[in-house]
């Protein structure tokens, strides 16, 4: 696993998201900085505790002019269910083949009670409006990832 650091481009990629729709991260950079996170796997207690987090301060990442995408192996039909059932009010992303995870760096080998397995290792990234890696998040909670994100927005 080599994951992307600060400094490096973020690679372009688009994805669809839980409405099916495609999204593409140099379209949105437009705007301003993007928090790409990257999560195992949608419903579960820790990705929804992460995800109820950042739900909860869309409205200080919308006045700072941060969009956020979820990133997971997902299909999109979960992550449909998945938003809707926690209200989310931000662009969760599938990446079913994980070539996302793949050029971030992110997904390799895990171990959960003592079997090994590849997956996506949660981790999160701010790109920048240059297209570059701003800040890697990657000491963090899944009940805290909110007000880490806001903290490092904050610097």
């Amino acid at each position: 696993m080599n994951t992307l650091q600060v400094g490096d481009t973020a690679p372009k990629f688009s994805l669809q998201n839980q409405a099916g729709e495609t999204i593409s991260l140099q379209d949105t950079l437009t705007k301003g900085p993007v928090l790409v996170y990257f999560y195992p796997k949608a419903a579960t207690p820790g990705c929804t505790v992460q995800a109820q987090g950042l739900r909860d301060i869309k409205a200080q990442l919308d006045g700072l002019n941060v969009t956020v995408f979820g990133i997971s192996p997902d299909p999109v039909a979960k992550l449909a269910k998945f938003a809707e059932k926690q209200a989310l009010n931000f662009t969760l992303l599938s990446d079913e083949d994980h070539a996302v995870a793949d050029a971030f760096g992110v997904w390799g080998e895990k171990s959960f009670m003592g079997k090994t397995y590849d997956g996506i290792h949660r981790l999160s990234f701010i790109v920048g409006t240059d297209g570059k890696i701003s800040h890697l998040l990657n000491k963090f909670k899944t009940k805290d990832h909110h007000q880490v994100v806001l903290d490092t927005l904050a610097q």
